[in-house]
C-alpha cells in the first residue's frame, strides 16, 4: 500500500496510473480531501489514530480502517456503519513492542478484544496491523513481526465467527524485507515510493 502522507494529488495520480491502487492515510482531513479530487478510483485506508468523533467523516469513503485499539471506537465505527447501511472492515492495531509513543492494543489485550468487538454487526475483523519501533537495523526487530504472526495464528486457529483473518499487516520503508519473511502481506510505504517528507 503506498502510504500518501503529505503527498500531493497530482503524484498520487500519477502512482495510480503506473498500477498502484491502495492508498493510506494518516489523517482524516487530508483523507476526505484527497478523496474529494481524487474521486472513488483508489481504494482508501485509514492507517492513522481514529479519533472516534471522526469515524463518521471517513465511514463510507475507506475500504479498510486499520486502526481499531478501543471499545469506544468501536462503538463509533457500528454505530455510523449502521447508519449507512454498510460494514466496516477493521484491523486491530498491536502495540506489540509497548512503545508508550504508540497506539494500539498489548499482545495479551487482542484476544478479549476481539471476544467483545464480536457484539457489533456491522464491523468486520479483516485482521491485524502493527508498526515496528523505528531502528537502524531491520534486524533488530524481527521479534516483534514474529510475535504478530503467533497472534494471528493463535487468532486464525480459534475460528471466530465474523472474524476473516485476511491482513497481517506490518513493515515498512525501513523495515517491510524482514517483516514480509515473517508473515506480512500486507507492507505500507510511503519515502520507498514518494521519496522522504518535506
Amino acid at each position: 500500500m503506498a502510504v500518501t502522507k503529505t503527498v500531493e494529488t497530482d503524484r498520487i495520480i500519477e502512482a495510480l496510473e503506473i498500477g498502484l491502487d491502495n492508498i493510506g492515510e494518516n489523517r482524516v482531513q487530508e483523507l476526505v480531501q484527497k478523496y474529494d479530487i481524487i474521486g472513488k478510483g483508489p481504494k482508501y485506508h485509514m492507517i492513522g489514530h481514529l479519533q472516534s468523533n471522526k469515524a463518521k467523516d471517513i465511514i463510507d469513503k475507506v475500504t479498510l480502517i486499520h486502526s481499531l485499539d478501543r471499545a469506544s471506537l468501536s462503538r463509533e465505527i457500528d454505530k455510523r456503519a449502521k447508519a449507512r447501511d454498510i460494514i466496516a472492515d477493521v484491523l486491530i492495531q498491536v502495540n506489540v513492542a509497548g512503545e508508550e509513543s504508540k497506539h494500539g492494543l498489548r499482545v495479551d489485550e487482542v484476544i478479549p478484544f476481539i471476544e467483545e468487538t464480536l457484539q457489533y454487526s456491522n464491523i468486520r475483523i479483516k485482521g491485524l496491523m502493527t508498526i515496528a519501533p523505528f531502528v537502524e537495523e531491520a534486524e533488530e526487530v524481527r521479534w516483534v513481526f514474529r510475535e504478530m504472526r503467533k497472534l494471528y495464528d493463535e487468532i486464525n486457529a480459534r475460528g471466530y465467527e465474523g472474524v476473516d483473518m485476511e491482513f497481517l499487516s506490518m513493515g515498512m520503508t525501513n523495515d517491510y524485507e524482514v517483516a514480509i519473511e515473517e508473515g506480512s502481506n500486507m507492507i505500507r510505504v510511503g519515502t520507498g515510493l514518494f521519496g522522504e517528507r518535506k
